[in-house]
């Protein structure tokens, strides 16, 4: 059972185990309580994992040892709270070591001397409790006697059970580890530490709202593990000496005589009849609380069991779902790294297709560029040849007086009526020889510009297939880088949301 940091280990184990007989062979005997301690077992840390399941090892063995407990010491038997004690001890060791350390605790450790005569000794201790308050908490002690509470009221159950049945786990452990190394007067220290820790809030209640708060309250605060470590510090700087234990002890039975004294003999056994009344009113209520408590923790637990098998159903169901999307995101993932490694050969294809063909066409172009270089070269000295040519004519023209007639000086043929006057005049021999050489010069200059004009369609028609290869070799780049890009995003989003 796990326990808080700040407690010491619990010494129950280092105790010498009495030589009794065995829990098997004392619980195979009758027990004349085996009735309240069956009704008892139900009620016992109904919450705790060990001890919630009705015929459970943990209500098992606890029913063993109460019952054996009821046989061995026939004159206490078994009282009301004592299958917490037991339940405790069970939680640190088997049956047979929990058996013997409860009877250690009720013989050695004077627990079952509260048992006996009537509860007197108990009501010795609440005597003793209320002096300790007069001395240490003044204030609260006048206050209780303002509003009538008295110590049976609130304080049965820490001596009787040892603070078992309503405070936690963890601070229980602590206080039976200290009663074990200091004795019974240990419950006094932790009394007193509890009603100074609460003692502001005490002052403001009246008799109900006290046993309420002593009730229901108190150990609701002691949930806390911080509150309940600072209580067992205080519990353990608190001296409590054994000598003035024996003095309030000695005042308490010397008051007792006095009474018998003065008392007549059935006004007394009224007076201890009406307190037993009272006691067992009192036990009754608090077994109504714990009876109440169990069914309302039965009932929690029994939501909660309910809420658990609901949420649990519908986990399944999107376990199955998640399982069921894993599985089609899988699929998926696969069908596209497929597509991924088809599209990648396909890009790397139409890739190396569109570096052949630039390749080809760059070969073309540099082709036609060397030929339109070698045209244009061509055109260009034509066109130094002819513009020579041209000069030596028009030199001879205008070296000849005759032809000089017939040209302009812009190299050109002055008009008709002119050319007529000049003609009528100069041989019809000459007229046609210049008129041969002018037409050959002519056509051998359209004929050039009509070169130079082939070669320029051809550059411009290179140039668009160029243009036009160059535009499919991008385009097919970013297709590819698309498509690949695309497809890297879809199984990264893929995977990502299989991460998630």
């Amino acid at each position: 059972m796990p326990r808080s940091g700040w407690a010491r280990e619990p010494q129950l184990l280092s105790l010498h185990v009495l030589s009794l007989c065995s829990v098997a062979g004392e619980a195979t005997k009758e027990s004349p309580q085996d009735s309240a301690i069956t009704r008892d077992i139900n009620r016992t840390f109904p919450a705790h994992d060990y001890f919630k399941d009705t015929g459970g090892d943990g209500q098992d063995s606890l029913y063993k040892i109460c019952k054996a407990y009821s046989v061995y010491d026939e004159e206490i038997g078994y009282c009301q709270g004592q299958s917490f004690l037991a339940a405790v001890l069970l939680l640190h060791m088997p049956e047979e070591q929990a058996f013997s350390v409860l009877v250690k605790i009720m013989f050695d450790y004077g627990l079952r001397e509260l048992f006996k005569q009537n509860f007197e000794d108990l009501h010795c201790k609440f005597y003793q409790l209320e002096r300790l308050m007069q001395e240490y908490i003044p204030d609260l002690y006048n206050h209780f006697l303002d509003i009538s509470l008295e110590a049976h009221m609130y304080a049965s159950q820490w001596f009787l059970t040892l603070f078992t049945a309503k405070f936690p786990l963890y601070m229980v452990f602590h206080i039976i580890d200290l009663l074990l190394c200091e004795g019974i007067s240990v419950i006094f220290n932790v009394a007193l530490g509890l009603l100074k820790t609460s003692k502001d809030d005490l002052l403001l209640t009246d008799f109900e709202g006290a046993l309420k708060f002593f009730r229901v309250q108190l150990p609701k605060r002691y949930r806390s593990e911080e509150n309940a470590k600072k209580l067992m510090e205080l519990a353990c700087n608190m001296k409590i000496s054994q000598k003035k234990l024996k003095k309030y002890e000695k005042e308490y039975h010397t008051m007792r005589e006095q009474q018998a004294q003065q008392e007549d003999p059935i006004e007394r056994f009224e007076r201890e009849n009406r307190r037993l009344q009272e006691a067992n009113m009192r036990l009754e209520q608090e077994n109504d609380d714990l009876a109440h408590e169990l069914v309302t923790s039965k009932i929690a637990l029994r939501k909660d069991l309910d809420n658990a098998e609901e949420k649990a159903d519908a986990l399944n169901k999107e376990l199955l779902m998640t399982k069921q999307k894993l599985i089609d995101a899988e699929e998926e993932k696969r069908r596209l790294e497929e597509e991924s490694a088809q599209l990648k050969e396909m890009c790397r294809r139409e890739l190396d297709k569109a570096e052949s063909e630039i390749k080809k066409n760059s070969s073309i172009i540099g082709d036609y560029k060397q030929i339109c270089s070698q045209l244009s070269e061509r055109l260009e000295k034509q066109q130094t040849a002819n513009k020579v040519e041209i000069e030596k004519i028009r030199q001879k023209v205008d070296d000849c007086e005759r032809c000089r007639e017939f040209f302009n000086k812009e190299g050109r043929i002055k008009g008709i009526s002119s050319a007529k006057e000049v003609l009528d005049e100069d041989t019809d021999e000459e007229k046609e020889t210049l008129k041969n050489q002018l037409r050959e010069m002519e056509l051998e200059l359209a004929q050039t510009k009509l070169q130079l004009v082939e070669a320029e369609c051809k550059i411009q028609d290179l140039e668009h297939h160029l243009g036009l290869a160059l535009n499919e070799v991008q385009a097919a780049k970013k297709t590819w880088f698309n498509r690949t890009l695309s497809s890297i995003k879809t199984a990264t989003g893929v995977q990502g949301k299989e991460t998630c």
